[in-house]
């Protein structure tokens, strides 16, 4: 049987016809995919005068063969502005009098030359990044309102461990070095993502802590003006050794994975050995004072589930967060519906022992579900990813190690910012094409029985 998705997903509300109509009379409003859900009847009033519709040419072709009368009204508005008017107008994305095609009587087209070939690709970049956010706060607000101010970046697909629930037995076909984003590629996506409003970045990988350059890497971001939050997530193998350099660069917040506490069950599941120093790193954490040090644990029924009490008991003494993350399908990791132990019965397991489990307040955008417990200085979390989906409320976005951009997690679809950096983009077409990556995500991802039957990278590939 599914696990019911017990929360859903629901977008900013539209604009009703009369708020339309006040948009339209203060300069316009430009159709955008977000105002899909608004009754097709009022969506002819989301066009310029100038007939430019910022949806697609399905939706601005079916508004305009079915409501023709709505448009006439639109078009009879945009007649009684003047070009000057129009021209001020504050929802003009750039446009200029010239540039605006010809569809009002009265309306003076300049003759001009030719732009040269060139000057059209710029033109059209131009075009393009301007349709990806028009309707939209920026290029990092959604269709459905979510503003992401979060960004994940990968910084190596390599791991010094071999989880099961991670890479494939075999292994992956690593992306040649010289295909994965350089420092000064991380660096520079980082300052126009912070510009746009993400203060908190998350370093993952693969295992972040074998890039060689992670210590400059985290000084550099560091000195972004607006980024409050530089976190990272890792297996904790050899933190130890370096974190007190990280911490003095800027390093904000630690994540440690941690999937056993029984030393034989961690070769078991991470084809390796070190459950001592990974112990290590998360008492050098909590020495250094990160409060909390969050321990990632990837709940699988009949591997580690019988340790979940054990886990809980962390939390007595050290300000340790402990966030059991529901098991999910990526590439080679074996996945099985059976394995997943859900929310509702790792949380009723604990309150059998702990009646004094609690649920805090948590913060719209947060993913995990977190409680307090009396007596402990730390804390107990649940990523419910699988069972009771968190997209609602989503501000995250992450870039891989070779560069792509994904905006969900589970969604396939993926757009290469490398390729548009070693191809010359600007700045503004580099947002550009973030805007239009954003512009297309879903308002959820699939449920369960979608999520197994997809083709996704591994997760080692994704970034954890």
């Amino acid at each position: 049987m599914l696990f019911a998705l017990a929360t859903h997903c629901t977008g900013a509300p539209g604009p009703t016809p009369a708020g339309l109509d006040r948009m339209w009379k203060v300069g316009g409003l430009v159709a955008t995919h977000a105002r899909r859900r608004v009754a097709s009847s009022t969506a002819s009033w989301l066009r310029w005068s100038g007939g430019v519709a910022g949806g697609s040419a399905h939706d601005s072709s079916t508004s305009h063969e079915q409501h023709g009368t709505a448009d006439g009204r639109g078009r009879q508005q945009g007649k009684q502005r003047s070009p000057a008017h129009r021209a001020n107008s504050p929802v003009r994305h750039a446009r200029t009098a010239a540039s605006m095609p010809k569809y009002d009587e009265g309306w003076e087209e300049k003759e001009r030359d030719p732009p040269a070939p060139g000057e059209r690709v710029k033109a059209l970049r131009r075009q393009l990044r301007d349709e990806a956010i028009s309707g939209r706060s920026g290029p990092l607000e959604d269709t459905f309102g979510r503003r992401h101010n979060y960004l994940r970046i990968s910084l190596t697909e390599k791991c010094n461990l071999r989880c099961l629930y991670c890479m494939p037995e075999e292994g992956i076909d690593l992306t040649a070095k010289e295909e994965l984003l350089s420092a000064d590629e991380v660096v520079r996506v980082a300052r126009l993502f912070v510009a746009n409003g993400v203060d908190k970045i998350r370093l993952t990988g693969g295992e972040p802590t074998v890039r060689p350059d992670l210590e400059d890497i985290i000084r550099r971001l560091r000195a972004l003006t607006g980024l409050r939050d530089i976190a990272i997530t890792t297996n904790g193998l050899t933190l130890h050794r370096n974190l007190d350099a990280l911490q003095a660069a800027g390093l904000t917040h630690v994540n440690i994975s941690l999937d056993t506490l029984v030393p034989p069950k961690f070769e078991l599941l991470t084809r390796r050995r070190g459950h001592d120093r990974v112990l290590k790193s998360i008492d050098r954490a909590v020495e250094l004072g990160y409060d909390p040090v969050k321990v990632n644990v990837v709940l699988m029924r009949g591997v580690n589930d019988d340790e979940l009490l054990d886990f809980v008991e962390m939390t007595r003494e050290k300000p340790i967060n402990v966030r059991f993350i529901e098991f999910m399908p990526f590439d080679g990791n074996k996945f099985e519906e059976k394995k997943v132990v859900s929310y509702c019965e790792a949380k009723e397991r604990i309150l059998e022992k702990y009646p004094s489990l609690t649920r805090m307040r948590d913060h719209r955008s947060e993913v995990a579900k977190n409680f307090k417990l009396d007596g402990h200085r730390g804390t107990v979390s649940f990523v419910t990813s699988m069972t009771n989906h968190f997209c609602g409320g989503c501000n995250r976005l992450r870039i891989m190690a070779d560069g792509n951009l994904k905006v969900c997690l589970f969604d396939q679809g993926e757009v290469s910012l490398r390729d548009a950096m070693r191809g010359g983009a600007s700045d503004d077409e580099l947002m550009g094409v973030v805007g239009k990556a954003v512009g297309n995500k879903k308002a959820k991802h699939a449920g369960m029985s979608d999520l197994q039957n997809m083709e996704n990278r591994s997760m080692i590939r994704i970034g954890g």
